[in-house]
């Protein structure tokens, strides 16, 4: 089976994003562009989290109710959620009333303070563990990487939850701290420039 789907400019996309319409400009726009911003850094993770168990059309769909139901994801904000908040999001049709998860994102906003107290930011813990690209497998043929469990395995003895190698590394193919675009993707290319024109935070 070919990894690549036609577009709709008729340049070839990876096949994932064929599978909703609006997978194209999130893969086109989003998806592998490098990302240094502690707020978005912070709500990808979150979503992640929140996608777990269910597809990622789902949560792309309500990403704007999450993000108003969270505040845009400021974790200090988030930080202060009380039992209150969770109950307010319980209640809240637009996004995935989940419990466990609705929890571990105020517990995760709370554990991403004191992390941004010890490191500076979230986006210089987190490029850190930017992988070696010559120690990665191909494009799209993993869900799970040394890095990632690497990640994933600071971020549980930090306090983290819902933060699994599998969604570690989905965070960071959206991140772009790998290209997981397939080789013959039309925008694998522009990942890879921004890439390397991207500042790496705290170096």
């Amino acid at each position: 089976m070919s990894t690549t789907i036609v577009g709709p400019d008729g340049r070839p996309r990876c096949r994932w994003c064929g599978a909703a319409p609006e997978f194209f400009a999130y893969h086109d726009s989003e998806w592998g562009f490098p990302v240094d911003d502690d707020r978005r850094l912070f709500e990808k993770l979150s979503l992640e989290s929140f996608q777990s168990g269910l597809s990622w059309r789902t949560i792309l769909a309500k990403r704007e109710n999450f993000r108003a139901a969270f505040h845009g994801f400021d974790f200090e904000r988030v930080a202060r959620f009380t039992d209150r908040d969770v109950s307010r999001l319980l209640a809240d049709q637009g996004i995935v009333r989940h419990r466990g998860k609705i929890e571990a994102v105020i517990n995760n906003a709370r554990q991403a303070g004191e992390l941004v107290k010890r490191e500076g930011s979230l986006a210089a813990f987190v490029w850190r563990y930017e992988p070696d690209p010559a120690q990665l497998a191909a494009p799209q043929s993993a869900s799970t990487s040394a890095a990632s469990i690497a990640l994933s395995k600071d971020l549980k003895k930090q306090g983290w939850k819902f933060v699994g190698p599998t969604t570690v590394y989905a965070f960071m193919q959206a991140m772009g701290l790998i290209n997981d675009h397939v080789e013959d993707c039309a925008i694998r290319a522009e990942v890879e420039r921004a890439r390397q024109s991207f500042s790496r935070p705290g170096r």
